[in-house]
């Protein structure tokens, strides 16, 4: 559970959206314009943030993909054990048939030794493929999310005109007044429930 949500927080920590538009801010208004050390004026940077850890608990998506993530993980981790327990089992056995002297040959023994060791290598492959699957499927998945923010960002800066939106991770401090977290969290799950309402 821990992995599968640092890995979410990692992906979203990747998913920095600049965006430049001419739309204006109706949460703040612009920057002012200031002068430069020459006596220029020089535009000051009109700058937001989000923060990353808010996204992954209250996104529907991620908190969704979590969901999923930690089920993955549950059956990974189910199969490992039942897997074991069956060797163990068989293992078990053999140990039992050689105290009660129930082998009647060196040949029947060496049979149950190389399927005990068959049981391990096959156990072994499909734990590594099962593994494998169920990394690709969840990397697909964050790609996904980021892909998702990403976009929604960038829809969303095309109408407020900020020259740049970072992740609160980003920097030692920010304003709390350029926090635009709760705002982008509430586009984020609005357009979420409308995908999945009309699938």
């Amino acid at each position: 559970m821990k992995k599968s949500a640092l890995t979410l927080a990692v992906l979203l920590g990747l998913a920095v959206a600049s965006c430049s538009g001419n739309g204006n801010n109706s949460s703040a208004p612009a920057q002012p314009v200031a002068a430069s050390a020459t006596g220029e004026s020089t535009p000051s940077l009109n700058i937001r943030y989000i923060d990353a850890d808010s996204l992954t608990s209250r996104y529907n998506l991620a908190i969704d993909f979590r969901e999923v993530s930690i089920r993955a993980f549950s059956k990974l981790e189910n199969a490992r054990q039942s897997r074991a327990a069956e060797i163990q089992r068989f293992g078990n056995q053999i140990e039992e048939k050689m105290r009660s002297n129930g082998y009647l040959s060196e040949a029947s023994y060496n049979a149950d030794v190389a399927k005990f060791n068959k049981m391990q290598q096959d156990a072994q492959a499909h734990l590594e493929n099962l593994q494998r699957t169920t990394e690709q499927e969840l990397a697909a998945q964050q790609q996904q999310l980021n892909d998702s923010i990403e976009s929604f960002i960038k829809a969303y800066n095309a109408t407020k005109g900020f020259d740049a939106i970072l992740y609160k991770a980003a920097g030692v401090y920010f304003n709390p007044a350029l926090d635009i977290t709760d705002e982008v969290i509430e586009g984020l799950n609005a357009r979420y429930n409308r995908v999945t309402e009309s699938k």
